[in-house]
């Protein structure tokens, strides 16, 4: 049975909303970068520098007033700088994107895409480690890392790989439902660079990505602190629904979105009756690995219907 968590709502508000802000900014400041110099319009050099570092300036900013607690005389104060740090950063993050040449450059959109996920979940760890600190709390205390390790491994991976076929089968069901209202599927952005023409380095380390680091940092933030801070508050169920249907939302993609929210349901429910962290992140690992090895195998032709 899983313990009670020191999470603080305050706390883990802040934290989700700094994580937010650098999945936004970091990924497109970085992307914007790359994509400028590799195709560099220079007469705009000064300007575009200009945008990227005031948009790191104003992403720094946001991050300081969401480190520190809100006290209510201060909430209104806070409010403001904070919508205008944001707005700011998002205004800077659109005009250097406009004068990189936008985002759909293909000779960098593979390091674009490995840069920005790399510092994001860099980020996105300090900023748990952060949350964490002020709980007073360790890795290992907060996640349980170290209790009934090997069987929190073993059924995480074993349940991921009996819920594979249910997960594809919703994907697929998802895609029909799709077509039959007249909108069009699409895959995920790394879905589509491991279908590319991408180095094998490249897609090589975009997979390690996928399946060694995102894991970690997304169960962190959704069933190791989003969903004990919400069935603290004394709503278990609004917990289960809640946590899961956010973290099949912020994959945004729609075809994705019902088979990824029952799979965070399947991750709740491990992490519910093993206490470990260890056993969702095990299952969230095989199954980002299955779905690679699928891509991958799709593309280099070694099952039917491979592109």
């Amino acid at each position: 049975m899983l313990p009670e968590k020191p999470w603080r709502m305050d706390a883990v508000l802040r934290l989700f909303v700094s994580v937010l802000s650098c999945w936004v900014f970091v990924g497109t400041l970085v992307g914007s970068l790359l994509g400028y110099f590799g195709k560099p319009p220079w007469h705009h050099l000064l300007l575009f520098l200009l945008c990227v570092i005031g948009g790191f300036v104003l992403l720094t900013g946001v991050m300081i007033l969401l480190d520190r607690p809100w006290p209510l005389e201060k909430l209104p104060r806070n409010a403001v700088w904070l919508l205008l740090c944001f707005n700011g950063a998002l205004l800077l993050s659109w005009q250097a994107t406009s004068w990189s040449g936008g985002s759909d450059q293909v000779e960098t959109s593979s390091a674009k895409l490995l840069v920005s996920l790399l510092s994001v979940q860099f980020i996105s760890l300090v900023l748990v480690r952060r949350f964490l600190g002020a709980h007073g709390q360790r890795w290992n205390e907060a996640f349980e890392f170290r209790w009934d390790w090997k069987r929190a491994l073993w059924l995480g991976s074993v349940l991921a790989l009996l819920f594979l076929p249910l997960g594809w089968g919703l994907q697929l069901a998802s895609a029909k439902a799709m077509q039959h209202l007249h909108l069009q599927p699409r895959e995920q952005e790394a879905v589509e660079l491991l279908r590319g023409p991408e180095a094998l380095a490249d897609r090589s380390i975009l997979g390690a990505a996928a399946i060694l680091v995102a894991p970690v940092v997304e169960e962190m933030l959704f069933r190791g602190i989003l969903y004990p801070a919400i069935r603290r508050t004394g709503f278990p169920r609004l917990a289960w629904w809640g946590s899961a249907v956010a973290f099949g939302a912020i994959h945004m993609n729609l075809a994705t979105f019902v088979p990824l929210t029952a799979l965070a349901l399947l991750l709740t429910w491990l992490y519910e009756n093993t206490g470990n962290l260890l056993a969702p992140i095990a299952a969230h690992s095989v199954f980002n690995a299955m779905n690679f090895a699928l891509v991958w195998m799709q593309q280099s032709r070694v099952i039917p219907g491979g592109s």
